[in-house]
């Protein structure tokens, strides 16, 4: 037997361990294939709105830091559903995802149109963000989609900016115009109009146009200065008015069915997490910048923008209050959602108006009348 001390043996064994290693080197490195998950999707926007355009850039944040372990695909509106089927769709697996709003499922129960009809109690879209994710609104709308059996799991995301009243033949200058006129919303509007008087349809959104171009409506409002644009708004009628309470604090949702989201692992729906408050920043920026151009490029087509006067607004308000009773009354999940939504906004509503400068002020000593040279 060879004494393992010796310096002969040590240097056999060395020699056997530099060998063995340049064996393993010189072996073929053994490729681990990767699998991708795809999902697919469909907004309910058309392909040329910039709502659309909103969802496949959620979509590219996920597929871009997942590496190719998780891809999105999202189709427009109508690709395998109708706009308005969206949430069914979802739930029974038809499509893995989606993209649109709440206040599009309103008819499978009215509190759903509270993430984004009416005035919120004052709360402005980031602010109404901010109950949802804070202050109780998600545990709130989780109960309600299991009210309604939806398994369906929702990311709220995007505080939109204000809505205008909408677009008309006629400007609208008084509360009595209102009465009889044929006009296009969706959700609880539908009902603070009905109260005041109109005749609505809640057309889905790439109905909108070719109804007024026909006549089959006098008005309607969609969403944003770009959007409307896009969808054709200055071809068919050249009176729009600004400002109103209808929805003023919407935001997007975007949808997964429960099943394929949590078959996922914990690294992707993290991914997915992430990805959804990094596309609701990047949402606000880029509607900042659209926005803006498209208003000029609407004036420039000759579009006249109306205030939608103080009366009008109030009327909204008087309506909203009637709509918060009978709902309240008839729904106990639609006064829950009030309840907790009106406690958020006394706090959060105060140290907002307190806190907030006067904006207009500053805005007006740059660009406004008697302007700083």
């Amino acid at each position: 037997m060879t004494d393992l001390k010796t310096p002969r043996r040590r240097s056999l064994l060395k020699g056997a361990a530099v060998a063995a290693g340049a064996g393993a080197m010189s072996a073929p490195m053994l490729a681990t294939a990767q699998t991708t998950t795809s999902l697919r999707f469909q907004s309910t926007w058309p392909s040329k709105d910039i709502f659309h355009e909103y969802a496949s850039d959620f979509a590219k944040k996920v597929n871009d830091m997942a590496s190719g372990k998780l891809k999105i695909e999202v189709l427009p509106a109508g690709a395998v559903v109708p706009a308005f089927q969206l949430l069914e769709a979802v739930n029974k697996g038809t499509l893995d995802g989606g993209h649109g709003v709440v206040a599009y499922h309103y008819g499978k129960n009215s509190a759903l149109a509270l993430w984004g009809s009416g005035p919120s109690f004052g709360m402005d879209p980031n602010m109404l963000l901010a109950w949802h994710n804070y202050g109780g609104g998600k545990a709130l709308l989780e109960e309600i989609y299991k009210s309604i059996n939806m398994d369906v799991v929702s990311y709220l995301y995007g505080p939109m900016p204000t809505q205008p009243f909408g677009w008309f033949k006629k400007p609208i200058s008084k509360v009595e115009d209102i009465k009889g006129i044929k006009f296009r919303t969706v959700g609880l509007a539908v009902d603070m109009y009905t109260d005041m008087g109109a005749a609505v349809n809640p057309l889905p959104g790439g109905e909108i146009v070719p109804a007024l171009d026909r006549g089959l409506i006098d008005g309607a409002e969609f969403n944003n200065a770009s959007s409307d644009r896009l969808l054709g708004f200055p071809d068919v009628v050249k009176n729009c008015m600004l400002q109103s309470f209808h929805q003023s604090g919407e935001q997007f949702e975007i949808l997964f069915n429960k099943g394929k989201l949590n078959a996922l692992p914990a690294e992707l729906k993290s991914i997915i997490d992430y990805a959804v408050q990094a596309a609701s920043a990047d949402m606000s920026w880029k509607a900042i910048e659209r926005n803006s151009q498209d208003y000029i490029e609407l004036k420039k087509a000759g579009v006249k923008f109306y205030k939608t006067p103080d009366a009008i607004l109030r009327a909204q308000l008087a309506s909203w209050d009637k709509i918060m009773v009978k709902k309240g009354g008839e729904n106990a999940l639609f006064q829950k959602v009030l309840d907790s939504q009106k406690a958020f906004a006394a706090r959060a509503g105060q140290w907002h108006n307190d806190y907030t400068v006067d904006f207009k002020m500053a805005y007006n000593h740059y660009f406004g009348k008697g302007k700083k040279a």
